[in-house]
């Protein structure tokens, strides 16, 4: 298992989008290829951007699909911000196009 601290990485505010996209390709992406659980852990987040989510999470639900991302993914500690945020970017790459 894989738990990604998104507070030490970034502070209270996640919003650096090249910090979530090397967070994908270093941890997150050869977590999947193991076929690893992965938390994100956003205890002490205090709020964060929709493209620093969706950089973090969209290439897997696309690479991988919504099905195994949603059964190897866990998100804890996350204040209704963060929820509402992440929620969107999960429901915007389910949308058929």
């Amino acid at each position: 298992m894989t738990t990604i601290k998104i507070l030490d990485l970034v502070g209270s505010f996640a919003e650096n989008k090249d910090v979530a996209r090397d967070l994908r390709t270093q941890k997150i992406l050869p977590s999947m290829e193991k076929n690893e659980n992965i938390i994100f852990d956003f205890g002490g987040v205090e709020t964060t951007t929709q493209s620093f989510v969706h950089a973090l999470i969209s290439d897997t639900i696309r690479t991988r699909g919504i099905d195994q991302f949603i059964g190897k993914t866990e998100f804890k500690n996350c204040n209704d911000s963060v929820k509402k945020i992440i929620n969107i970017v999960v429901d915007y790459m389910q949308a058929p196009d």
